[in-house]
C-alpha cells in the first residue's frame, strides 16, 4: 500500500473535513494537522512503546536520555546496554524487557523491520504483536507514523476515544462497536481522521 505524503495527506484532511461536518470544524477552528511522520526502524519502535501509558513529553525525555547512551540507536548496540542504564534513562523494567525483545528480534530476523513496508496492513500488524508489549495500540502507531499507512484506526488509542466523545457530544466513551462503526465513514483515510482528532484533543 503507497505510504502518505504530505501532498496526499491535505487531500485527505480537506475530504474528510467535506465528508463529516465535526471534522470541518476541527479544520476550521485550528487549522489542518500536522503531517505526523517518523522515520520507519528501531528506534522510532521503541520510541512508541515508551509512549505507551505515560505523556508523549516523558516518553520523549527518556528517548532522549537513551539517545546520550546509544550514539548509534541500533539493535545490536541496545542489547549491549547494561540494564543499570535502561533504569537511570527512565525506562521501566517492563519496558526493558519489550524494548530488548523488539532488539533482539530485528537481530535474529524474526521482526524483518525493513520489510514491513512491504508487508499489508494485515501481515505487519501481525508480525509486530507478535513480540511482546506491542499491542494493537503500539503496532497500528507504527504503521501509521513511520510507514505512514493511510488507513489505521487506532481504537484503543485513548486519545482519539477522549476527542471522539468530546466532538460528538457523546453522553460517554464510545466503545469498540461504535468506534469501528465511525471508523467506515472515513475509509480509506482512518489514519488522517485519526489526527484530525488527535488535532482537535492537544488543541482542545
Amino acid at each position: 500500500m503507497p505510504a502518505l505524503t504530505r501532498k496526499h495527506h491535505l487531500a485527505a484532511v480537506n475530504a474528510l473535513a467535506a465528508r463529516d461536518r465535526d471534522l470541518g470544524i476541527i479544520v476550521a477552528r485550528h487549522g489542518p494537522p500536522p503531517f505526523r511522520a517518523r522515520p520507519a526502524g528501531f528506534e522510532t519502535l521503541v520510541h512508541i512503546i515508551l509512549e505507551q501509558q505515560v505523556s508523549l513529553a516523558s516518553a520523549k525525555a527518556t528517548l532522549d536520555k537513551l539517545s546520550v547512551r546509544l550514539p548509534e540507536f541500533t539493535p545490536a548496540a541496545y542489547l549491549r546496554l547494561e540494564d543499570e542504564a535502561l533504569r537511570s534513562a527512565g525506562v521501566s523494567r517492563q519496558k526493558a524487557r519489550y524494548t530488548r525483545a523488539v532488539a533482539a528480534a530485528i537481530e535474529d530476523g524474526t521482526l524483518p523491520i525493513a520489510g514491513l513496508a512491504r508487508r499489508s496492513d494485515a501481515r505487519a500488524r501481525a508480525l509486530l504483536t507478535a513480540l511482546p508489549g506491542i499491542g494493537h495500540w503500539t503496532a497500528d502507531c507504527y504503521l501509521m507514523l513511520a510507514l505512514r499507512r493511510p488507513d489505521l484506526w487506532p481504537i484503543g488509542d485513548l486519545a482519539l476515544v477522549k476527542a471522539i466523545q468530546t466532538i460528538k457530544n457523546l453522553p460517554e466513551r464510545p466503545d469498540a462497536m461504535e468506534l469501528d462503526e465511525l471508523g467506515e465513514r472515513y475509509r480509506p483515510f482512518r489514519s488522517v481522521a485519526t489526527q484530525l482528532y488527535w488535532h482537535a484533543y492537544l488543541n482542545g
